[in-house]
């Protein structure tokens, strides 16, 4: 016999039913399970960075759990953070629980750093050691520090620059500046000139050129032919030659000097050298009295004309 449910009854069991289905969905949403057997531990830290409940618990970069809560553990504001572990690898309460950043847009997770040596094993209910790891953007922001520290002391000292270059740039060295351009501009446009009349002589010289230069190489062409023809004279016979004509006319000199042979006789001789110098004058003499008396040397005489005895001249 089949019992009537009333319409009651059947509300409340629908409401039971709701609320079951509700909380079975609400902690499937949270990822967890209502009759898991997870461990739960304990840490306390100062500041968590970040952290997040629901994040993941990871050792060895393994998911083993997730983050129940964070709460305040007193009026000084500490922090404790609750998390489960589903996974039953075992690990001594000495271990420590770190934050550290999963990267730059998966926020911040918790790390269990295992201690498989300790004495005593952690249990559910525990509370762990917790440390904060430096995260990239920390390890960035150590490193832009000297940078950033390094371009302020350059923009300073730019700044500095440019107020230096405001004050030296007064109305007068802008005029001055304005001539100066205006002069290189002047001489920009000469030198344009004198490029434009040496492109016109070049290109109205430029078959006496052609021909300058075709000489240049006929001469650079006999030079190096000249050069070949020396380098194939014998040099080495050549000096030897000179040697001997130059030691020969040594033995002639010494010859001579010693007062051999007729040159050398004739040289060192110092009566003949008298003896001519007598000669000479005796000589010179002679052709001074023929000049001024040619008829006493000379006799010509159609009547037999009687000569004039001789007489010596005055001087």
């Amino acid at each position: 016999m089949l019992l009537k449910l009333t319409r009651e009854v059947k509300t409340g069991i629908l409401a039971l039913g709701g609320i079951i289905l509700f909380i079975f969905g609400y902690n499937f949403l949270k990822n967890s399970s209502i009759f898991d057997n997870a461990r739960t531990f304990h840490v306390k830290y100062n500041q968590v960075g970040g952290l997040s409940p629901s994040a993941p618990v990871t050792i060895n970069g393994l998911q083993v759990g997730q983050v129940k809560s964070i709460d305040f553990e007193d009026a000084r504001g500490g922090l404790l953070v609750t998390f489960k572990v589903e996974n039953d690898f075992e690990f001594a309460k000495s271990s420590v629980v770190e934050i550290y950043s999963s990267g730059f847009i998966g926020g911040n997770n918790l790390g269990i750093i295992p201690d498989v040596n300790g004495a005593v094993m952690a249990s559910s209910g525990d509370t762990l050691i917790g440390r904060i790891k430096p995260g990239m953007m920390d390890g960035l922001m150590e490193t832009l520090d000297p940078i950033q520290s390094g371009l302020v002391q350059t923009l300073t000292k730019v700044d500095t620059l440019l107020n230096n270059i405001n004050e030296v740039m007064n109305e007068d060295t802008k005029e001055n500046l304005r001539q100066s351009i205006a002069n290189l501009n002047a001489s920009m446009a000469s030198f344009r000139n004198a490029s434009n009349n040496i492109d016109k002589l070049l290109a109205d010289n430029k078959n006496g050129l052609d021909s300058t230069f075709a000489n240049l190489d006929r001469t650079s062409a006999n030079f190096a032919q000249f050069s070949d023809s020396l380098a194939q004279v014998d040099i080495t016979a050549m000096m030897a030659n000179m040697e001997q004509m130059l030691a020969k006319f040594n033995a002639v000199a010494d010859k001579i000097e010693r007062g051999e042979g007729s040159v050398g006789k004739l040289l060192n001789d110092e009566e003949l050298y008298n003896n001519l110098t007598g000669a000479s004058a005796q000589l010179e003499a002679l052709l001074e009295d023929m000049k001024r008396n040619p008829k006493r040397y000379v006799h010509f005489s159609v009547f037999g004309k009687k000569n004039k005895d001789y007489q010596e001249p005055e001087e």
